[in-house]
C-alpha cells in the first residue's frame, strides 16, 4: 500500500543518514523486511526525489549511504508520527482561524523549518497519501478570540460573563458561566459549564455567544461532574435522562447502519426479513428524531412512544409544507 511504501522509504532514509559508511543490500532488507529488489526501486525514488545517495563497492559488494556533505536534520519524530501531525492538520481544517488549527499548523512549519528541501518535499509526499475532506461544519474563524477566552478561563477556573442566543427562538440572554469543558462534536464548537442562570450544567453553542467577558471570580468544578459520563448518553450535543429508544432500518440501509458506530450503547440484530433492528440507551431524543428522519421511508422508530409521535408529528407538518393547496 501506498502508505506502506513510504513508511519503508523513510525507514531506508533513517538508515542511510545513520551509516557514514554505508550499509549493505542484505543488511537493508533484512531492516526493512522485504526483498532486495523492493530496496533497489525505493534507492531509485529516493535519487529521483533528490536525495544524494551514494553507492560503492567493496570486496565485491555493494553499500550505500549519503553524500558526507549531506545532513539530514533534527527530525525527532517517527513516519507514523509525521503522517498523524499532518492528518491532524487536515481534521482540524474545519477550525482554520482558531488556536486548534493555528497551533498544528504553527508546529509543523516548524518541522519543515527544520527540515531540507529533500525531506519537504518527502513530507508533502506523505501528506498526501491521507487527506481528511471536513463535511458539513460552522465557521469558527470570527470566534477564535472568544474560544482563547474560554480556553485560559477553563485552565484558570475563572468565571467568565457572556450574552448567549438560543437557536430557535433567537433571543438574547446575559449569564454566567463557570466553563468545564470545550468540545467539539458533528461539525460544531461547545463549552460546557455550570450556568449561574439555571443553576445547572449546560451546555452551550460557541458560535452563539454574543459577547464574552473574563470576571475576577474563581470556581471549583463540580466533584461529582465528569465529563465522559456527563456526554455518554448524549445522541448529540443534547444530555438529557437516556430512554431505551428502538429503531427498526429496511435492509437497503443494512450495510449503512451496520459500518457505523452511531452511540456507545447500540446493540444491532438483524430480523428474519433481512431488516435490521437498533437499540441503545440515549438522551436528546429531538437529535434521535432529526437523525431518523434523515433516512426517509427506510427507518421506524419502534420505541419509545413518545418519540414516534414527535417524528409522526413531524412528517405531517412535512406533508402539510408540501401539499398543493
Amino acid at each position: 500500500m501506498r502508505g506502506d511504501q513510504l513508511a519503508r522509504q523513510w525507514q531506508l532514509i533513517q538508515h542511510l543518514a545513520k551509516s557514514r559508511a554505508g550499509i549493505g543490500l542484505d543488511e537493508l532488507a533484512r531492516e526493512l523486511d522485504c526483498v532486495k529488489r523492493t530496496v533497489y526501486r525505493d534507492l531509485d525514488a529516493l535519487m529521483y526525489a533528490g536525495f544524494p545517495v551514494k553507492s560503492e563497492k567493496r570486496d565485491g559488494r555493494a553499500f550505500y549511504s549519503f553524500l558526507d556533505s549531506y545532513r539530514l536534520g533534527d527530525v525527532p519524530f517517527t513516519p507514523d508520527e509525521l503522517l498523524a501531525l499532518a492528518f491532524s492538520e487536515d481534521l482540524l481544517r474545519v477550525l482554520e482561524g482558531t488556536v486548534f488549527h493555528d497551533s498544528i499548523a504553527s508546529a509543523l512549519a516548524k518541522i519543515r523549518a527544520g527540515l531540507g528541501p529533500e525531506l519537504t518535499n518527502y513530507l508533502s509526499r506523505m501528506t498526501d497519501t491521507f487527506r481528511v475532506i471536513p463535511g458539513p461544519h460552522k465557521r469558527y474563524a470570527q470566534f477564535a478570540d472568544t474560544i482563547r477566552m474560554l480556553n485560559d478561563a477553563v485552565l484558570s477556573q475563572q468565571t467568565v460573563a457572556m450574552k448567549y442566543r438560543t437557536g430557535r427562538s433567537g433571543a438574547e440572554s446575559e449569564r454566567g458561566l463557570d466553563p468545564y469543558r470545550v468540545w467539539y462534536r458533528s461539525g460544531g464548537l461547545y463549552v460546557i459549564g455550570h450556568d449561574h442562570q439555571s443553576g445547572e450544567i449546560r451546555t452551550f453553542a460557541i458560535d452563539r455567544i454574543v459577547e464574552i467577558e473574563a470576571t475576577d471570580k474563581s470556581f471549583e468544578v463540580a466533584p461529582s461532574f465528569d465529563f465522559d459520563t456527563f456526554v455518554s448518553s448524549a445522541f448529540g450535543v443534547i444530555s438529557e435522562t437516556p430512554v431505551a429508544v428502538r429503531i427498526r432500518f429496511d435492509s437497503d440501509w443494512k450495510n449503512h447502519v451496520m459500518e457505523h458506530t452511531w452511540h456507545p450503547s447500540q446493540k444491532i440484530a438483524e430480523l428474519p426479513d433481512g431488516d435490521l433492528e437498533l437499540t441503545m440507551e440515549v438522551g436528546g431524543t429531538t437529535e434521535v428524531r432529526n437523525w431518523v428522519m434523515s433516512f426517509g421511508a427506510g427507518a421506524e422508530v419502534i420505541e419509545p412512544s413518545e418519540l414516534r409521535a414527535d417524528v409522526i408529528t413531524e412528517l405531517e407538518r412535512v406533508t402539510a409544507r408540501y401539499s398543493p393547496s
